[in-house]
């Protein structure tokens, strides 16, 4: 289905036309049309989908049908999302949107001076972008109200949800009007996700655009068995070989993220990092250089799996698994998207593989193994063998004594004394 049939606004349409958008997504064909009549919504769909437009359009289209002036410190929309990169893509994506409208969009997050972002709310802004934290810290210094706000979207409400912002969400909720429209956008829609919906909306409709917890088919998933202490020597023999202009590659950690640059600047690949010990500045500066193509890795941790939207995005690497199966959909979400072409590609030690058993039974299929040369992974009943070894090795105490321990941790002979040579 095209745009041009939902007959938009001609200034929406124009828009558009200059983002070079025609045909819809199946996200944006289910949600757009009864978002723009009002109804209440709970759509799950998956990073990637279109569904900022999804969300975005119906509210910029009524908006324009019920045309009011611009009131300082008062939106009329409000969308909240969980990190201050999402809410600056959002803000950049929903302003392209609505160029050709009499519209303000702003974006609030915290790591910057709140000063400027007073400045912009007092001098009236009609649609708000902001993580909970921040819009909260608004409105206790009564920079703005949310009592005229007609629409609410939470974005990645599952995300926001698991980083613990339920009361933040609730609170501010509960300074909106009863009478509002509320969209939620979820990748997955678990069951704390259903029943904070039951709570903020009487009445909504449930769109489903995919099978829950599926990623997009655009996207070939492979997996490198390999050992943790080899990782970085294997991603570097893969760059070189396989010459990748673009890697997105996530850790777990900050620490594996800071290991991980040491090696590729070491190997003379161009590199920046992006974690919660940076500045807002440099994660901007690192994030604007890796889409310009000025860095050919950029290593991130779980901060910026939903926050980053990068055209023609081809590669991601998870260099350590996430600790929950979730996140796997969301970091790998950030390539093959909106029908493009992907890959993910994961590097699974023998520790790991517990984790990948919970993804793949997740997105309910095996992933491809691919075993490197070289690379090689000891195989299970040798790594058995090791442990049964070293569970039954001799323990010296330190009053000389031998301890022989069971497996079960249980003493059988502690008498022996150990005789000097």
């Amino acid at each position: 289905m095209k745009f041009s049939a939902l007959d938009l606004a001609p200034e929406i349409q124009q828009a558009l036309d200059a983002c070079g958008y025609s045909q819809m997504t199946p996200v944006q064909e289910k949600a757009i049309i009864p978002a723009r009549r009002g109804r209440n919504l709970l759509a799950n769909a998956q990073t990637g989908t279109g569904k900022t437009a999804a969300f975005s359009l119906p509210i910029l289209q009524q908006i324009h049908d019920r045309p009011k002036a611009t009131e300082s410190g008062c939106p009329r929309a409000l969308i909240l999302t969980p990190t201050r990169e999402l809410a600056e893509q959002l803000a950049d994506t929903i302003k392209r949107y609505a160029q050709f409208l009499p519209l303000t969009v702003t974006a609030l997050y915290g790591g910057v001076n709140m000063d400027g972002q007073r400045k912009k709310l007092k001098a009236g802004v009609d649609i708000v972008i902001s993580t909970p934290g921040r819009l909260l810290e608004h409105v206790v210094q009564c920079n703005v109200s949310l009592a005229k706000v007609e629409f609410v979207v939470l974005d990645e409400a599952d995300r926001m949800l698991d980083m613990g912002f339920i009361a933040d969400v609730s609170a501010l909720l509960q300074q909106t009007p009863e009478k509002r429209q509320t969209l939620m956008f979820s990748a997955t829609v678990t069951p704390t996700v259903n029943e904070f919906a039951k709570k903020l909306m009487t009445r909504h409709d449930v769109i489903r655009v995919a099978k829950q917890n599926a990623t997009a088919d655009t996207v070939e998933h492979v997996v490198y068995p390999v050992e943790e202490k080899r990782k970085a020597d294997l991603f570097a023999e893969l760059i070189n070989k396989h010459q990748w202009y673009q890697v997105l590659v996530f850790t777990s950690t900050k620490a594996q993220a800071d290991s991980l640059l040491v090696d590729l600047k070491i190997d003379n690949i161009p590199a920046a990092i992006c974690h919660g010990d940076k500045s807002q500045g440099s994660r901007r500066r690192a994030i604007a250089d890796f889409k310009a193509g000025k860095i050919q890795v950029l290593v991130a941790t779980e901060v910026a799996a939903r926050g980053l939207d990068i055209q023609g995005l081809e590669l991601v690497v998870n260099y350590n698994l996430p600790y929950l199966a979730e996140d796997y959909v969301h970091r790998i979400g950030r390539t093959g998207r909106a029908g493009s072409e992907g890959k993910a590609i994961s590097f699974v030690s023998r520790e790991e593989e517990r984790a990948l058993d919970d993804i793949e039974r997740l997105i309910g299929a095996r992933i491809q193994r691919i075993y490197m040369p070289g690379y090689e992974v000891g195989s299970r009943d040798n790594l058995r063998k090791q442990l049964h070894k070293k569970a039954h090795k001799p323990r010296t105490n330190k009053t000389g004594r031998t301890k022989i321990i069971r497996a079960k941790g249980g003493t059988i002979n502690s008498t022996a004394k150990n005789k000097k040579k």
